[in-house]
């Protein structure tokens, strides 16, 4: 097992974790930026609205890799056009990497977002505009902490979706051993090599990181929250 362990190129792990990061920060505060926005519209712009930001969340990750790789693709206006004036190339990098996590982990943020955002107490908005506070601040200072536990179980659904993230991943960034290779492109990978002592170990890592998740969110759902017992 040691000789084993000592084997194993640790670059998808690494790759996952950072990708994952920075894709949940992008997607918080975009999340929580269109929801925040989302709330103030009539309904039939609030439907139309809502089912683009949330289409990334049911298409196949590989019909949102097509698209971004559409959008960032080297022979289309952005794609050069960022590479031209920014130097930043986004296909088959770690950037694309990040852009597709976070496309694909953004509604998963945004709707967790929203839903908190619904069950906050309007008496409280409005106990904070009676005392004069600007709009901001009810939001940063009343709303966010009342709407706390579901904006972090979010924030960690979309870690969790991020760090898994695969067909778009793979279609965007690629396979690039080091580079743009994450844990769920290792698993894929080694099995069509034949190597599955490598891609058990890697599922097995998932599962574990996915299983710590999973009891980080019930702990942060559960706090503030009575217990029910059901018989």
């Amino acid at each position: 097992m040691a000789e084993f362990l000592k084997e194993i190129n640790w670059s998808p792990l690494w790759i996952s974790l950072k990708t994952g990061l920075v894709a949940t920060v992008i997607a918080f505060f975009l999340g929580v930026f269109c929801a925040r926005k989302i709330m103030k519209l009539r309904p039939g712009a609030k439907a139309v609205l809502d089912g683009i930001l949330t289409l990334p969340l049911v298409l196949p990750p590989t019909v949102a890799g097509f698209f971004l790789l559409l959008i960032f693709s080297l022979k289309r206006p952005l794609g050069s056009f960022l590479l031209e004036n920014f130097d930043i190339k986004i296909v088959q990098t770690w950037k694309g990497c990040v852009v597709a996590a976070a496309v694909i982990a953004f509604p998963l943020m945004y709707r967790n977002a929203r839903a908190a955002f619904e069950q906050v107490d309007i008496n409280l908005i409005y106990a904070g505009q009676t005392l004069g506070m600007s709009d901001n601040k009810i939001f940063w200072r009343v709303v966010m902490p009342a709407a706390g536990p579901g904006i972090a179980s979010g924030t960690v659904l979309a870690f969790a979706r991020a760090i898994g993230e695969y067909g778009a991943t793979s279609m965007l960034a690629g396979n690039i051993l080091g580079k743009t290779r994450t844990v769920s492109v290792a698993i894929a990978t080694e099995t069509a090599a034949g190597n599955y002592g490598t891609a058990g170990f890697w599922v097995v890592v998932i599962v574990l990181i996915s299983f710590a998740i999973v009891a980080l969110i019930n702990i942060v759902s559960g706090r503030g929250m009575k217990t029910r017992r059901w018989i």
